[in-house]
């Protein structure tokens, strides 16, 4: 039975409750925390953590003497590399939201302390434990559909005005950036599972087009280019309504997409495509996508389940810190990209002046002043689980 700290009692930590619930012979959460203890107290009650203590400090509970195996970060971005890198040199294993850190230096301090103190440091990206795309990753390393040559990434949210009224949020210094960042990091991550590699080349437009109470970019446009030539487009957005978000992935013999669909056309000798399609590749491609189990649990449960098995195997979860800090990578260069106007390669090295946070902030381009703020919202309750996929 392993004892579970969830630090940050926000929306999202209703998904990792959620999520470490289904698993009562797994683990037990023993402490909650965050700086405003009475919703952590609220989020006790409404759980059913009855035997959980309460703290507004993480350094007092990790002080506290409370055996604790694992330590979810619930918290915004900013606090993430702190709070994870002292949970880790107090030998607790860390579970980390989205984003992994703000910035790279932060991601290194947090897997250096990580190998330093012998524990299991993971990163979220629940949309890897989503059937639809799992199941896509599986088609698309069959190799029926030939060889990945142009990835088009739609990661499109609409959040209204007042989203950004949160005291954290449109701020480059808490929430770390836009859409780029916070939203787009679940898709980021995909293509970069899909592709296996980071590109080599990015060029990207920021700009905010309908949040004046907000520092940072609510939309971003991102063009990549891989070592093997083939290319990918990335939009990741906040006023976009209607939420359509997907996958669409050329390959050389097929499209194969999330929401699932799958395209194979044949040329005729002048190059145009016939009317019908391949249809003996396209069932092959559809018998092999209907044939894959579904996952036993999906999202933040089905990562929360592989990452309490990771522990008690002493084996590495199935997404590591070293994955979220690939994403980061790729989120950094889109927005120094952006900052630049100019196409940027990677890797982005330590001397980079983008690799730290500060850099980032000191080049960050202030869209609108953030004027005022409200320190919470009346429902903390966010979709996670909207995806049209």
């Amino acid at each position: 039975m392993l004892n579970v700290a969830i630090i940050g009692t926000g929306g999202i930590a209703r998904s990792h409750a959620n999520g470490l619930l289904t698993f009562p012979d797994k683990c037990k959460v023993v402490a909650l925390c965050d700086i405003y203890p009475e919703k952590a107290e609220k989020f006790k009650e409404e759980f059913g953590f009855f035997e959980a203590r309460v703290f507004g400090d993480h350094t007092k509970l990790f002080s506290s003497g409370i055996p604790i195996n694992l330590v979810h970060v619930c918290t915004p971005p900013s606090a993430h590399a702190e709070i994870a890198i002292h949970a880790m040199n107090a030998k607790m294993n860390v579970l980390v939201e989205k984003p992994m850190a703000p910035s790279l230096k932060e991601c290194d301090e947090m897997l250096a302390a990580e190998a330093e103190n012998g524990v299991v440091l993971g990163s979220i990206a629940q949309n890897r434990f989503r059937n639809s795309i799992y199941k896509l990753k599986k088609v698309l390393d069959s190799g029926l559909a030939g060889k990945l040559r142009v990835s088009h990434v739609d990661s499109l949210w609409w959040r209204g005005h007042s989203y950004y009224d949160l005291w954290w949020r449109g701020t480059w210094a808490k929430e770390g950036g836009g859409p780029t960042l916070n939203h787009a990091v679940h898709h980021i991550d995909m293509i970069n599972w899909y592709t296996g590699t980071l590109p080599t080349e990015v060029s990207s437009m920021l700009a905010n087009v309908m949040h004046d109470n907000s520092e940072v970019e609510d939309i971003s446009f991102a063009a990549l280019k891989y070592a093997d030539g083939s290319i990918a487009e990335v939009t990741s957005s906040v006023v976009h309504h209607g939420e359509e978000q997907g996958l669409v992935l050329q390959c050389e013999k097929a499209k194969l997409a999330a929401p699932w669909s799958c395209i194979a056309q044949v040329a005729k000798s002048n190059g145009f495509p016939y009317p019908e399609s391949n249809a003996e590749l396209m069932k092959k491609i559809e018998d092999y996508y209907a044939s894959i189990p579904d996952l036993p649990h999906e999202s933040h449960t089905g990562q929360i389940g592989d990452m309490l098995t990771a522990i008690e195997n002493a084996e590495r979860p199935i997404i590591t810190g070293t994955d979220g800090k690939k994403t980061v990578e790729l989120i950094t260069a889109i927005y120094k990209a952006g900052f630049e106007k100019r196409t940027v390669t990677l890797p982005i090295e330590k001397d980079d002046p983008y690799y730290t946070f500060e850099g980032l902030l000191a080049r960050a381009p202030h869209f609108y002043r953030k004027m005022a703020s409200v320190e919470n919202f009346d429902v903390s309750d966010i979709p996670v689980n909207s995806y049209k996929y």
